[in-house]
């Protein structure tokens, strides 16, 4: 029997992927306007390419930075800009964004053949195809793809992941993904293993996606590619987790995996990649997951600039029944306090709660059990920073550690005092910065 990886910490949180692991991937029609926030990735905003009145097509370039961490921005349809301004934004309240009325035409930028010969191109032509695409990591996190795939010549990268766990609950667009779009996914592998060149290339899921690990296994049988199955544990899928739970091998403290040999890849990022080298498509729409109370969960092929009122009445959600709409899962999404925020290249789910799941969560005192330790991925002390949050000894938090923390809310969840920690870690790296 093969060997299952898994790190030390972590909760298993009920999964809830029956929802939708077995549904397809579908188009969800186009918005009749796309709202195209110049933010959606980690780094530097871009600045707009366009003016009010500009005609775009599918895959214009609206949105540039000349920034190394910065990804390019384009239009998801055609059509007119309607107007530049500021709109609500689903990570970040409100952001400055292109809004583009559609045509109904969907003319493109570019035509999209797979007539490239990726052998007669070089690492630094691919990357180059990469970084004009704007491919971030789809995972959720969004850091710009070209980055990671540009170490520094003394970090040397002897090993590739490719991280297919989708360890938040609800979560099956990845799965999907591997299910449907594997022979992709392994092409943007090669894409990665020709600019890289790391000794071994792994892809890493979940085990409770037998069928994804079957399809990635029979589609590397005569590759130098390796599959392993990870148990089922949150977050599984973070990057030093992953490295860790593979490896053994331990990213220091406030470094990233590159410092330790290792670049990872979402397999949606992947899959991105291939349609960027081979296709010469731009990232202009991704594959979430809807889910919870609707009449229609599923997968979708969603273009980016979609406001969340359209995705939600496509569905057949009956707002007044629900509480709370998350853009992502319930561990780490974002809930949403405007239908008219759009789906962005780092919206991984919209999951819709309905008032009767949402729970009234009186906290308090610590009664110092220790379970937040005990969870923690990073090792951290999440009820010790809390202390020093709310003393405001900001002074205090570096020693303690406070930006290796990803967020995860392992500690949040397991709490029996239903102490807030992990809003208690975001307003200390707030005040550190």
């Amino acid at each position: 029997m093969s060997r299952v990886y898994s790190f030390k910490g972590g909760v298993h949180p009920p999964e809830h992927k029956e929802l939708t692991s077995d549904k397809k991937i579908t188009p969800i029609p186009q918005p009749k306007v796309a709202t195209i926030p110049l933010l959606q990735h980690v780094g530097s905003p871009c600045q707009a390419t366009v003016q009010k009145g500009d005609s775009v097509k599918k895959g214009t370039l609206v949105g540039k930075s000349e920034k190394f961490i910065s990804a390019h921005i384009h239009s998801s349809i055609s059509g007119r800009v309607k107007s530049i301004q500021n709109t609500p934004h689903p990570v970040i309240g409100r952001f400055l964004s292109v809004l583009i009325e559609n045509d109904g035409e969907d003319s493109a930028e570019k035509p999209i053949s797979e007539g490239r010969n990726i052998e007669e191109l070089t690492p630094e032509e691919m990357r180059k195809s990469i970084r004009d695409a704007g491919i971030v990591g789809l995972g959720g996190a969004a850091f710009p793809t070209h980055v990671k795939l540009s170490p520094p010549k003394e970090k040397v990268i002897d090993t590739f992941i490719a991280n297919g766990a989708e360890c938040e609950p609800f979560l099956t667009c990845d799965h999907r993904l591997i299910v449907e779009k594997g022979e992709e996914i392994i092409k943007g592998i090669k894409i990665v293993q020709k600019i890289l060149k790391p000794q071994r290339c792994i892809v890493a899921i979940e085990e409770n996606k037998p069928d994804a690990i079957d399809n990635m296994r029979r589609l590397t049988e005569k590759e130098d590619i390796e599959v392993v199955s990870l148990k089922v544990r949150y977050p599984q899928g973070g990057e030093k987790q992953l490295i860790r739970a593979i490896l053994g091998r331990e990213v220091p403290s406030g470094g990233l995996p590159m410092d330790v040999g290792v670049v990872v890849h979402n397999v949606g990022t992947l899959f991105s990649i291939y349609e960027a080298v081979y296709l010469r498509k731009s990232l202009y729409e991704r594959v979430i997951t809807v889910t919870g109370e609707v009449e229609k969960p599923g997968n979708y092929l969603v273009r980016i600039g979609t406001p969340i009122r359209d995705i939600v009445d496509f569905c057949g959600a009956d707002v007044e029944r629900v509480g709370a709409i998350i853009c992502g899962g319930p561990m780490m999404g974002v809930t949403q306090s405007s239908l008219d925020a759009p789906v962005i290249k780092g919206t991984t789910a919209i999951l819709l709660q309905g008032k009767n799941q949402l729970l009234e969560r009186e906290e308090s005192p610590c009664i110092r059990c220790g379970r937040c330790v005990d969870v923690c991925p990073a090792y951290l002390i999440p009820t010790q920073i809390a202390k020093f949050v709310r003393a405001e000894r900001w002074e205090k938090l570096g020693e303690f550690h406070i930006k290796d923390c990803i967020e995860c809310g392992c500690c949040g969840y397991i709490c029996p005092s239903n102490i807030p920690l992990v809003q208690y870690i975001k307003l200390g790296k707030s005040k550190m910065q």
